[in-house]
């Protein structure tokens, strides 16, 4: 294939999040949902630049030749990012200053700004100064003795410019300080004060009032707020390491310490300024971000949570939960009798949560195992697993140490879990573990009974009420078998044996979806009907791409649902003009995989782990298993695939040339997908359980 034929992964990355950005844009979502988008964007861009940049950076470096399909090197790619970046950030304050902080005022909520505190803000201000921040800042004037300190990734600092010689005679013109990451980046005060009942000050305010109190007897020129992002990719020899645990420990330290891939600097703040602070971390014009307004909107995310407007939120759901779980608290009685789908967060997660629970304690339970791969630090799932070891149990759980930025918390859990006679297994090594299974032992009737689960997405309870997900709780014993041979893999030695139903990563998966996809080809080739339909959230695999373009050639009906990056051009004569790729993004982040053939009218539907990626199908651990109740499968193909090709509110068309364009109604209201799910699978509106 031509490397014209491919897109850019990182400019496919940052597409994704102009799309989110137009969701604080769009007056049709509640007001602080919409700075929460504001805010989820530059969370997004604070992951980017430290692991994609980064990557960038470490190629450009080393000088590793170009190896993605699109043919760009990585210099390129960085020069094409820096100026999308750029213009993606520019107008996300732009929205942020003139349409989002502006609205919020209109409905009496402020973040005040220190050039118009009257005097009775001024003196409450003052007063927290001196109490809440002034004991816990540490200045560093810059000098011989004092050389310019290291930077925590992602901390608040402050430049500040002096005049004048202090106490020692020291006069070096430059100070740093730092913000401790303790303190609240937006202070909320009090109603009489505020003069409204939702007022707000910046920290950055606060300290720019009252900088010159940390530098008695000189002059303060300037107050510069910055903020340094850093290569956050954990530099760990899984093959190596004796023990993989420990060496992780050791190493996420590190983290907050990597090579400096981003500067953001107030907008306030002088050339000559933020040329010193570039020669410090060694970054050029090109990785300089000058905003116009805090440096980090991340820390606004709690605001939403600090006012009572539910009028300016999205309306609270309770999710609801399957007919057949809610007339019999038996778990295990309800599965025997077929199999149970839950798709959230349209439907609880509670189920999930009992299925383990009810394990735990069941005396006829004799063995639980689970992989983990992302889950909550107060997890009752996790706690489920740890009471079930202690009541002497066979648990065995398969944690992923290595899932980036959840490291910590996974090793915490692995400590307890081990603490409480549970076998702790760290899955296979130079392969992360992303397969979301759990399988529970019971005797019964003088035999031993599995009952599984297998899901889209992670054993995390908060999640589980914001990403979109299918999970399914089963018996049937073929299903079972393969989920059992999967357990032994990760936990034993010994060759992959063949399974019946499900596909796994890095053996099976990959091959088979090629296959179904060229079978498809086969069949438009012979004048059947031949249609693809796949959900994921992203397609970058360069093979799969090409049996995609070969299987629309054929004539294939391809129809791809992908929330994020997609490397495949749709619509190009001769190449893919029977390809579409639309992209939903909403109030849920899209997260569920499927994956639909016609087959010659046996439609066979697919759920799974893994995206469309390389590292999916060859780097991790991944399992892809089909529907095979008739009515849960047209229950996935309904909700997961059907209503998202008709939205026509949240729902966003690509373009040959990688552009993606909105889709608009033609007639009548527009048509949400999530919204219909909500009506359709929710409860009555009512408080979020």
């Amino acid at each position: 294939m031509l490397p014209e034929h491919f897109l850019n992964r990182e400019l496919g990355l940052l597409a994704f999040n102009r799309r989110v950005l137009a969701q604080a844009e769009d007056e049709r979502n509640p007001l602080l949902e919409r700075l929460k988008f504001l805010c989820i964007v530059s969370s997004n861009l604070d992951e980017f630049f430290e692991v994609r940049v980064a990557g960038l950076i470490d190629q450009i470096e080393r000088n590793t030749p170009a190896n993605s399909p699109d043919g760009f090197t990585a210099r390129q790619v960085k020069s094409l990012v820096s100026a999308e970046a750029h213009q993606l950030i520019e107008r996300q304050y732009q929205i942020f200053n003139e349409q989002v902080l502006p609205q919020l005022a209109e409905q009496n909520i402020h973040f005040l700004r220190r050039t118009h505190w009257n005097a009775t803000q001024q003196e409450w201000i003052r007063n927290y100064f001196f109490r809440e921040l002034m004991p816990i800042l540490t200045p560093i004037g810059l000098d011989p003795a004092h050389p310019f300190p290291r930077m925590l990734n992602k901390s608040l600092n402050f430049a500040v410019e002096l005049e004048g010689k202090d106490a020692f005679g020291r006069n070096s013109g430059i100070a740093i300080v730092q913000a401790p990451r303790a303190l609240p980046r937006v202070i909320k005060l009090p109603k009489e004060i505020a003069g409204c009942d939702n007022g707000f000050v910046f920290l950055s305010s606060v300290l720019h009032a009252h900088v010159n109190e940390l530098f008695s007897g000189m002059t303060v020129r300037g107050c510069y707020q910055f903020r340094v992002t850093r290569n956050s990719e954990l530099l760990v020899d899984d093959e190596d390491a004796t023990d993989l645990r420990q060496a992780l420990q050791g190493e996420l330290t590190h983290r907050q310490y990597g090579d400096e891939v981003r500067l953001e600097v107030a907008d306030s703040c002088p050339p000559e300024m933020s040329n010193f602070l570039l020669s410090q971390f060694g970054l050029t014009q090109e990785d300089l971000y000058q905003v116009n307004g805090p440096v980090n909107l991340v820390r606004l995310m709690q605001v939403p949570d600090w006012v009572d407007r539910p009028d300016l939120k999205f309306i609270p759901f309770t999710p609801s939960v399957p007919r057949e779980l809610s007339k019999d608290n038996d778990l295990f009685k309800v599965i025997r009798k077929g199999d149970v789908l839950l798709h959230h967060p349209f439907q609880s997660f509670n189920p999930v949560v009992e299925f383990l629970k009810q394990a735990s304690e069941d005396p006829n339970v004799l063995a639980i195992k689970q992989t983990i791969y992302r889950t909550s630090a107060d997890s009752t799932l996790m706690h489920a697993l740890i009471e079930a070891a202690r009541r002497g149990k066979e648990v065995t759980v398969v944690v992923e140490l290595m899932a980036r930025f959840d490291e910590e918390a996974n090793i915490n859990w692995a400590a307890k879990l081990e603490d409480a006679g549970a076998h702790v297994v760290y899955g296979v090594v130079g392969h992360k573990t992303h397969a979301k299974m759990a399988m529970v032992v019971r005797r019964e009737d003088e035999r031993l009974r599995r009952y599984v689960h297998l899901s889209t997405g992670n054993y995390h309870q908060r999640t589980a009420r914001l990403y979109t997900d299918f999970g399914l709780l089963t018996c049937n014993e073929e299903i079972c078998s393969d989920v059992n041979d999967l357990f032994v893999q990760l936990t034993g030695l010994g060759k992959a044996s063949k399974l019946k139903h499900l596909w796994q990563s890095p053996f099976t998966l990959h091959q088979r979806l090629v296959k179904a996809i060229q079978n498809e080809a086969d069949h438009a080739r012979a004048g059947r009907p031949a249609r693809i339909i796949a959900k994921m959230n992203a397609l970058l695999d360069a093979d799969i791409i090409k049996a995609l373009y070969e299987a629309s050639q054929a004539g294939v009906r391809i129809e791809l649902i992908v929330r994020g990056v997609c490397a495949l051009r749709p619509g190009i004569p001769g190449l893919s003009e029977n390809i579409r790729v639309v992209s939903v993004i909403g109030r849920f982040l899209e997260h569920s995989r499927i994956f639909y053939f016609y087959n010659n009218k046996a439609e066979d539907l697919y759920l799974a782990s893994a995206d469309w990626m390389y590292r999916n199908f060859f780097r991790r651990i991944e399992a892809c298993f089909p529907v095979l109740d008739k009515k849960l499968k047209k229950r996935v193909y309904k909700e997961g695939l059907e209503v998202y090709l008709k939205d026509s509110a949240q729902a966003w068309e690509m373009m040959p040339d990688g552009s993606y364009v909105r889709r608009n109604a033609r007639r009548g209201m527009a048509f949400s997908a999530q919204t219909h799910l909500l009506m359709e699978l929710g409860q009555e509106p009512g408080l979020e359980g």
